[in-house]
């Protein structure tokens, strides 16, 4: 039976059923409510711009996108997103999805914090963004239809989502800081982490190996 809230489906596919079944048993239930607001949303957004990204990608894409605050899935120290981008393309490599959808979940997942492109991109990865964005700072929400919006949060409750998110957020990049730099991810890290300093452009440039 497909599962549809605020009138948006769940794509019933082995991959998606799959894909929640693992997300949801290696992440924390805020990540795991949040990730499938943020598709829900997403699908509104892509109605609302007349897009019609692949409901499937657009799905594994936003339930992936916050598995690198969790565990990060690299052998080397990276950016969060890029650890869940890599563990998002691997699972559909390893599900049967062609390279090229792979690579579109990857770039969803590895630019979703990215201010300014993703929403310029194609519509899985714009789509992606936008109900990242609703979710943690309420981008859209008045050009959002609020029965809809009620129905999505009445399925996956946010609670006191804003701090719980943020400790979410800053615990799963505290040991590794410098991957933050020139990242919006640094604000979070700068707010918690007691003495950090980020380093700044100004300061790179001038502090570059040239003499001029």
């Amino acid at each position: 039976m497909t599962e549809v809230i605020a009138g948006v489906d769940v794509p019933g596919t082995a991959a998606v059923a799959e894909a929640a079944r693992l997300v949801r048993g290696t992440t924390s239930p805020l990540v795991y409510h949040h990730s499938r607001r943020v598709y829900f949303f997403a699908r509104l957004h892509a109605e609302r711009l007349g897009a019609d990204p692949d409901p499937e990608l657009l799905y594994l894409a936003a339930l992936f996108h916050d598995t690198g605050l969790a565990t990060p899935f690299s052998d080397v120290e990276q950016r969060f997103e890029v650890d869940g981008a890599d563990h998002g393309r691997r699972f559909l490599l390893e599900h049967g999805f062609s390279a090229a959808a792979a690579e579109t979940v990857w770039t969803a997942i590895a630019l979703h914090t990215t201010p300014g492109i993703p929403g310029r991109m194609g519509p899985e990865i714009a789509a992606t963004h936008f109900g990242v964005l609703t979710d943690v700072v309420g981008f859209g929400l008045g050009e959002l239809d609020p029965g809809r919006v009620a129905e999505i949060v009445a399925a996956h409750p946010r609670g006191d989502f804003k701090h719980e998110f943020l400790t979410a957020y800053f615990e799963g990049q505290k040991d590794r800081p410098e991957t933050t730099n020139g990242t919006v991810n640094a604000d979070v890290i700068e707010h918690f982490l007691p003495g950090f300093k980020r380093p700044t452009t100004v300061e790179r440039v001038l502090g570059s190996a040239w003499e001029s």
